[in-house]
């Protein structure tokens, strides 16, 4: 390139130098080339690093977790990019030179270039990603909340038979029996709560199966718990797909509730029994019969005692426990509930307050109405549900109606524990007049919540886990149903209809649901004088557009119909009958055809609401709906983009509610026109912002987003703006900034701050902010000019920034009142220039704080000593900061002290962290004797914090007895975890003196410690016994570590090792820690254990090892690791380690111990310089799971398995009965620098390897052979040895080598690809390939058998003996010869 050209002379050199140049010459002659290369790459991996973002930012919007690989790769891209900025600046100013170069410069400046460009092409070649992210698991069950679990007498004898059937071997399937509302469902959450809370199963699962079970829906449950995709669509591929994934897994309890009848969980997919011993089901029904047919554990669930009854419901009565008259009132009506807790709550929250006058005028009603007792419908619960539905207040004096009752019975239309939409209750409430005093859709919006809130306080409703959604109990449901079987209101219901029932004219609403396409004798008409309201669904397992196909004529007779819910249906509006009440038209999934034409049909309409629906087009007939408040209209037609006609919207004055869910071209001047507007949802692009002076109109509700958002509209139920890639003004949006409640703000350009320039007033109805690439945006707030008066954000709950280069802090200037009082979750990332986040003190309800990549942020919380007194964090739950290069400290002391809600702290990559807690400023150093009490912190996490030397330095941790997780990785200059003691010269007490306060961990699950170099002490001041719950112990890389725990009582300490007791202990990991002090470990369920390296430079070899009572695990520099005691066989090991163990000479103390391993997997051991044996023959027979097999410089080792000859003859070990040694699942063998080793292993038969893939053996200076057979025989005719499985086979550097496998043995390898021997000169063994490419190997000997002879001078002479071999399979020409 001519801008990097040097003088000709120059070039003339240079090209004669480039084909010799040095590495060193090429950095100046091809300096252009580098430059190029670096540039390209480098704006290449930029480009890259936004795509790669976007995707990560979306899947943390769909809530997903990221991979580690992806954030690690972003990490390294913008940490290149950021190194690499300065190079390229470099560049520029090069440029200046360029007839007159600086060679040493230029020469310096291309070395550094051509670093940088392998480090950024790794970089592309990695970046790409088939996904960034997963999901999160579902925890299932967890979320299910069980507080109305009544701890009765029934309920516990109940939990207490099924927990012991669930234990109990040989029982599967577990079926809870009992009436209507007594509690079986809430007993099977608390099952499944405690199950979890217990760890008893690997997955807890619940479904509701209903009189009419939804089987896919179920399934979709189920396989969501299990991260189970479907590929197949039929049910039964489906259920075949779900029960393997479900086979998988070990231990699982599925709950199904309310079920009706005997059903076969094989359809769903859920494997029991014979096909999966491991999974647990509990069901729950009405009807004792359906246990008894599906062969269950019978448990009853009885009703509460008298005694129970009355404490329930004066409970939910708010009554006192006093001897009033009221109270005598009280008790005679919680007795007319039967002992029903479902009727007990209902019944007491109706009476919640009242005057003694209705509680007489209640218990009167109730001895006057026996005859609503129906044992066959609802039993004892009927009576108590009228009552509580009597007493819901709300008549309307215009209509006589009662609003909430109706309300109430609209909730029982819906199908069987749906979750009923609120939205679709709101306009079905409004189309059939409900509240008709009030005029405006907001308001009877407002109204019905209001409804639906008192019919949830008074149990008639339930709560579920979505905001928008409620649900109603299935024996409330039934309770309506019973209620509108008779008078003005009479209802009909049907959750799955195939063939058309009879009916009469006089409903007032019918529900018929999942009704299936080919209904039999489904009528063209239906005469209907009296309904109001319809809801008919087509089949829910249908094909794509396979609808349930309805004339228009079967409406004509429907004349008062007010309310039409259609979905999944078809039908023409052509000849579609005149509606004169229809109020409400709400179609979802469904087909209408000829829809313009047909709306002069429906002139009352007020309510149309069109989603996931295909119609014509919406046109100019629009107009014609004069009477229409509410339109929805969601993925409507074929097209992405909705086409609607310029002024239409203009036109529709009545309209008070307008939701236009998918992109779409509506001009937003239309809106002026609309001057009873109160809610929006619309999707804009940037280019329907108008330039000129328009504002969006002031609304109650809205959700507007503009540019290209992912987020998925809701239905304006808060206050949304979501504004992306916007550089103009956002005057447009200044009526909404005064309201809005949820603001989310993406490379949006132009703005300093977000007050006073979007709104002066402070935003104070915001509760939640996202800012992300705003790049002008410094503050939030801009305060200067103003005294502290000013009012922001001062309901704010949730503030998320993202990349914001420019951002310095939330507030310049004085901080307004009330500043954040609310804020409970705070997320900053990438903020460049950010050096303090806080500096207002009261953050007390700040629950979350998660903190990534601000290199320059020197404190956290910047406090005047002024407001210190007032300073707190008390809901502070979690604390997550990570690579925030410039914090030299997190808390201050008296913040730290201010803090005793929280429960996790993880800092990660904080580079210059000297400390957790300690003082951050000169002026905050104070005297402080108070004692740190976090007493809720379960999780510590600190890791690359490599200059942290203290997590507090000057404050002393008693109070620290919740935590379940401590780990701590790669601080370098860590001296102390936790502070000791110190005596009255202030030097530290490494075993307390007497009197001092020693601690006990007891909820301590997990400790890891790892590569911290200076740390001496872990818990210096807490005694070996107070870790009852350990179950994990890694200490590794710290080599000055001395003690992790301390004792001073008898029974914590046995001769000079102290003892520690860990009953649930599963791995032990202790490598590279020289220094450390002996400790001896009982651990009953260990599974992995490690140690390497451990107290070689203590010289604790020479100290005797007490003899105990129990199986117990020497840590240390001892000769032996196991004292096997008492039978104890440590059954449960899967994996040993042990590495530069000196003097370890015995791994097993005493082999006439029955020690069985028929669960280990990985066996390594390594530098155990004086182990001479590792098993005994008992213990050979017992490593049938056997994997991986490792044993390398272990000079004295001379047998791997001890001779029978060798064991005591008064050991069981002994008995010259065993079964054949056999390892069927044992992988790889690795064998090297073992001196004395003679032989691998003794069979006593055939060795049986069927899945070796590896053997490795190398520099084993005395092994003979590698095979070889214990009783030695007469091999009479050659027979074959087959190793399936084996690919690689290497043999070097073994001087005694004679024979691979045994004489008279030939050896088969169908599988290998790769054989290497080398320098094995005794070596007899003979190597060629088949004509079927198989490897074989043959021992060169003299014929037993004559007619051996011939076949013996054919094949054996030709293989290759005593020669190196390296053969690789298809690399090359064979080394080995092709013998047939």
């Amino acid at each position: 390139m001519a801008e990097y050209a040097a003088p000709a002379a120059v070039e003339i050199v240079a090209d004669q130098a480039k084909e010799y140049a040095s590495p060193y010459l090429r950095y100046f002659f091809r300096y252009g080339e580098i430059v190029e290369d670096f540039k390209n790459q480098r704006e290449a991996l930029e480009l890259k690093k936004e795509r790669v973002k976007i995707r990560v930012d979306e899947a943390e919007r769909q809530n997903e977790l990221i991979h580690k690989d992806v954030d690690n790769w972003l990490t390294s891209a913008e940490k290149e990019l950021k190194e690499t900025q300065n190079l390229k600046d470099e560049i520029d100013r090069v440029k200046c030179f360029e007839w007159c170069p600086k060679w040493g410069w230029r020469y310096s400046l291309s070395k550094k270039l051509a670093e940088k460009i392998p480090i950024i092409s790794k970089l592309l070649e990695t970046s790409n990603f088939a996904q960034v992210g997963y999901r999160r698991p579902l925890q299932g069950i967890e979320f299910i909340r069980s507080t109305d679990f009544m701890h009765s007498k029934s309920s516990k004898s109940a939990f207490n038979q099924i927990m012991e059937a669930i234990n109990a071997k040989g029982v599967n399937m577990i079926g809870l029996h009992g009436m209507p509302g007594v509690g079986k469902t809430t007993l099977a959450k608390e099952v499944g709560k405690h199950a979890r809370e217990q760890k008893l199963f690997d997955k807890v699962v619940m479904f509701t199966m209903s009189e009419n079970p939804n089987i896919r829906t179920i399934q979709d449950k189920v396989a969501e718990m299990f991260g189970l995709n479907f590929d197949k669509n039929t049910e039964e591929g489906r259920a075949e797909e779900l029960f393997r994934s479900m086979q998988r897994v070990n231990k699982i309890l599925v709950i199904v509730d309310d079920l009706w009848e005997e059903f076969k969980m094989e359809s769903i997919g859920i494997p029991f029994g014979d096909d999966h011993e491991g999974c647990k089901i509990l069901l729950t029904t009405r009807r004792q019969q359906v246990c008894t047919k599906m062969n269950c554990k019978e448990i009853q669930l009885g009703i509460l005692s008298e005694d129970e009854a009355w404490v329930l419901f004066r409970d939910k009565a708010g009554l006192e426990n006093d001897c009033s008259t009221l109270n005598d009132v009280a008790k005679e009506v919680a007795a007319q509930c039967k002992g029903l807790p479902l009727a007990i709550v209902v019944v007491a929250k109706a009476l919640k307050g009242e005057s003694l006058n209705e509680w007489r005028d209640t218990n009167q009603r109730f001895k006057d109405s026996t005859h609503l007792y129906d044992e066959e419908v609802l039993g004892g619960v009927l009576e108590p549900l009228k009552l509580s539905y009597d007493y819901l207040k709300g008549i309307n004096q215009m209509t006589g109606i009662n609003d909430i009752q109706m309300c109430f019975l609209l909730c029982s239309l819906f199908p069987e524990d749906e979750e009923i939409d609120i939205e679709i209750l709101i306009t079905c409430g409004i189309g059939v007049g409900l509240f008709p005093y009030v005029s405006l859709i907001e308001d009877k919006r407002k109204k019905i919540v209001e409804a639906l809130k008192k019919l949830q306080k008074s149990g008639l409703l339930l709560e579920t886990y979505v905001a928008d959604t409620i649900s109603i109990h299935d024996v409330i449901r039934d309770f309506a149903h019973w209620l509108t079987k008779t008078g003005e209101n009479r209802f009909m219901v049907k959750d799955t209809l195939e063939e058309w029932p009879h009916m009469d004219e006089s409903y007032t609403a019918i529900a018929l649901w999942n009704c299936s396409s080919i209904i039999k004798k489904f009528p063209d008409k239906m005469e209907f004088s009296k309904l109001k309201t319809l809801f008919l669904e087509g089949e829910r397992k249908r094909k794509r557009d396979d609808f349930l196909v309805v004339s228009g004529t079967f409406f004509e007779e429907m004349k008062a119909l007010q309310v039409l819910l259609l979905q999944r249906v078809s039908f023409s509006l052509e000849g579609f009958p005149s509606l004169p009440n229809l109020k409400t038209l709400c179609c979802h999934d469904c087909m209408l055809k000829n829809f313009s034409s047909s709306l002069t049909n429906m002139r009352s309409l007020e309510i149309l609401a069109l989603i996931d629906t295909e119609i014509d087009e919406i046109s100019e007939e629009l107009v014609k709906l004069s009477a229409l408040k509410y339109l929805r209209l969601s993925n409507v037609g074929v097209e992405r983009e909705m086409n609607i006609p310029p002024n239409l919207v203009s036109r529709l004055t009545s309209l008070q509610e307008l939701h236009v869910i998918p992109k779409n071209n509506l001009n937003l001047l239309e809106l002026n026109s609309l001057s009873r507007l109160t809610a929006l949802s619309l999707r804009l692009s940037t280019n329907q912002i108008p330039l000129e002076d328009f504002v969006l109109p002031k609304l109650q509700r809205y959700a507007i987003e503009v540019g290209e958002c992912y987020d998925i509209i809701g239905k304006a139920f808060i206050r949304t703006l979501n504004i992306q890639d916007f550089s103009s003004s956002l005057s447009a949006f200044n009526n909404l900034f005064c309201n809005v409640e949820a603001l989310s703000l993406g490379n949006v350009g132009g703005q300093k701050n977000i007050v006073p320039s979007m709104d002066e007033m402070g935003l104070n109805e915001l509760t939640s902010l996202q800012l992300e690439s705003c790049n002008d945006m410094e503050f939030l707030i801009d305060a200067k000019n103003d005294q502290g008066s000013t009012v922001a954000f001062s309901n704010l709950v949730e503030l998320d920034i993202k990349s914001m280069v420019s951002f310095k802090g939330l507030c310049y200037g004085l901080s307004p009142t009330r500043l954040l009082q609310n804020l409970k979750q705070v997320f900053i990332k990438d903020c460049e220039e950010l050096q303090v986040i806080f500096q207002t003190p009261l953050l007390s309800n700040l629950t979350i704080l998660r903190l990534h990549s601000l290199p320059k942020l020197k404190r956290i919380w910047e406090v005047k000593p002024s407001h210190r007194a007032i300073a707190s964090l008390q809901s502070l739950k979690v604390v997550s900061i990570e690579s925030c290069h410039n914090l030299k400290t997190i808390f201050s002391p008296f913040l730290a002290l201010r803090m005793s809600h929280l429960q996790e702290l993880d800092i990660r990559y904080c580079y210059r962290l000297q400390q957790v807690i300690g003082f951050g400023q000169e002026d905050e150093i104070i005297e402080n004797d108070s004692p740190l009490c976090w007493s809720k912190l379960r999780i510590l996490r600190i890791e690359f914090c490599i200059n942290l030397k203290y997590v507090c330095a000057n404050t002393c941790t008693q109070g620290l007895q919740s935590l379940e997780s401590v780990y701590i990785r790669s601080c370098y200059q860590l001296i102390q975890v936790f502070n000791m003691e110190q005596n009255k010269h202030g030097h530290d007490i490494v075993l307390p003196e007497l009197g001092s306060q020693n601690h006990c961990w007891t909820k301590l699950k997990t400790l890891r410690i790892v590569d911290c170099q200076r740390l001496k002490y872990v818990f210096a001041n807490t005694l070996s016994q107070g870790f009852p719950l350990l179950e994990s112990l890694h200490l590794e890389n710290c080599p000055q570590l001395l003690q992790v725990f301390s004792s001073t009582k008898e029974r914590d300490v046995i001769g000079d090792h102290i003892l520690l007791n860990v009953p649930f202990l599963k791995d032990l990991v202790v490598s590279n820690c020289p220094q450390i002090s002996c400790f001896i470990v009982q651990a009953q369920l260990i599974e992995e254990l490690d140690l390497s390296n451990v107290g070689n430079s203590r010289q604790l070899c020479n100290t005797d090892v007490p003899v105990l009572n129990e199986g117990s695990i020497v840590v240390g520099n001892h000769e032996e690791v196991f004292q096997v005691q008492g039978g104890y066989s440590f059954s449960r090991i899967k994996k040993l380690k042990l590495g530069n163990l000196l003097e370890v000479r015995v791994i097993w103390n005493d082999f006439a111990q029955v020690v069985t391993l028929e669960n280990l997997t990985t066996l390594r051991l390594n530098d155990c310089t004086k182990l001479r044996y590792i098993f005994s023959p008992m213990m050979a027979c017992s490593l049938s799971h056997l994997v991986d097999l490792s044993i390398v410089r272990c000079e004295e080792i001379e047998r791997l398995i001890l001779a029978k000859d060798q064991v005591s003859s008064s050991s069981s070990n002994g008995d010259t009965s065993l079964q054949p040694m056999s390892f069927p699942n044992l992988t790889r063998i690795v064998v090297a620098n073992c001196k004395k080793l003679n032989s691998l292993f003794p069979f006593g038969f055939v060795p049986v390897l069927p899945k070796l893939e590896i053997l490795i053996v190398e520099r084993n200076s005395k092994l003979e052979q590698v095979f070889e057979l214990e009783e030695k025989v007469e091999v009479v005719a050659e027979e074959e040895m087959k190793f399936d499985k084996l690919e690689i086979l290497s043999l070097e550097e073994l001087p005694g080598l004679i024979h691979f496998c045994p004489k008279g043995y030939h050896s088969v390898f169908p599988a290998m690809t790769y054989l290497k021997v080398r320098d094995c000169p005794k070596l007899t063994t003979g190597f060629f390939i088949d004509s079927q490419e198989f490897v074989h190997c043959k021992i060169k000997v003299p014929q037993l058998v004559e007619q051996y002879a011939v076949e013996e001078s054919t094949t054996v002479k030709n293989a290759i003996f005593n020669e190196n071999i390296y053969w690789s399979r298809g690399r090359g020409e064979s080394q080995l010869p092709h013998i047939a």
